[in-house]
């Protein structure tokens, strides 16, 4: 990957765990630069939830252009491949446009995807597919193990999605994932100037913002969460159900819960997710990556300002 390459289209990324200060160094550099904000952030992409995904206000949106935003109604469901060829769509416009193209977001899987392309395995067939989701995780890792065995020493025997993946693609296509994954498509890292900045504040800063931004959220996002709830349209194991929130707060529109049982529950869940980011993000990043430990957005601002105009 080329990150210095001054003659090549600029893009900005901004990176890091939630309410780690993102959006706001986003919209400023944005504002001073004449930039495109382009959401990379796996639940902010849909419409349903603008409150529950800390989705930039209206305002917010109306100080500088704004894409990927809300724009995936809630019955779908969004892929890192889907959304990466909706940025690359995206960056395009904005250089078109002569504006600076700010990527946005703490989903690593869908920046990588978009940095460094994506592993071009074939549609499963369907009946592969159902089979090996019908089998119990124990009988699936077993087979697994013959039939990838290296796939099976390397993922945890209760993690039903990576290995019934795992085993569906050697089963539906004679090679291994890691085979496909080898080789990997229509990643833009080679075709554009990259200045990528991760934000890592301090961790008892940023658990004391989820907490203060989750009960915020409780008490302003329930007529989200019913109207969501509501849907019949919406299936079951559809990504904008699992958003932080969506449970907690469905369980107080219930009766089930008090307002105090779903802060705590929701805060402590954001914190671990958050956690999850923070861990991804300090060990995954290609070199290149700069990070911020500063919580002041004047200082983060001028970081990422000289990797964009080295």
């Amino acid at each position: 990957m080329n990150m210095i390459s001054p003659g090549l289209p600029r893009v900005a990324l901004i990176a890091g765990p939630t309410a780690s200060g993102k959006s706001a160094l986003a919209l400023a550099l944005a504002e001073k630069h004449r930039g495109t904000v382009i959401n990379a952030d796996s639940m902010q992409v849909y419409a349903d939830l603008r409150i529950l995904t800390a989705r930039p206000s209206l305002e917010e949106q109306a100080r500088a252009p704004h894409r990927l935003f809300g724009h995936i109604d809630g019955a779908e469901a969004c892929s890192a491949a889907r959304w990466a060829a909706e940025a690359r769509a995206a960056i395009a416009e904005a250089h078109a446009a002569d504006r600076l193209p700010i990527l946005v977001g703490g989903t690593g899987l869908y920046l990588r995807t978009l940095i460094d392309g994506i592993a071009p395995v074939p549609e499963i067939d369907p009946a592969i597919r159902a089979e090996v989701r019908a089998l119990p995780v124990a009988e699936a890792h077993a087979a697994l193990a013959l039939a990838d065995p290296a796939a099976a020493a390397r993922l945890n025997a209760g993690d039903t999605t990576r290995i019934a993946r795992a085993l569906e693609v050697v089963r539906a296509t004679g090679r291994t994932l890691a085979a496909w994954q080898d080789r990997r498509e229509g990643g833009i890292g080679e075709s554009i100037h990259l200045a990528a900045l991760i934000l890592l504040p301090d961790r008892d800063w940023l658990n004391a913002r989820i907490d203060r931004r989750f009960a915020f959220m409780v008490a302003t996002g329930r007529e989200e969460v019913r109207t969501l709830r509501a849907r019949t349209d919406v299936p079951a194991d559809a990504p904008v159900l699992r958003a932080i929130g969506v449970e907690e707060i469905g369980k107080v529109l219930a009766s089930q819960w008090s307002e105090e049982t779903a802060v705590a529950a929701g805060a402590l869940a954001t914190r671990q997710y958050a956690k999850r980011q923070y861990t991804w993000f300090r060990r995954q990043p290609p070199a290149g990556w700069e990070t911020a430990t500063e919580t002041d957005m004047c200082v983060n601002l001028s970081q990422i300002e000289r990797k964009l105009f080295l």
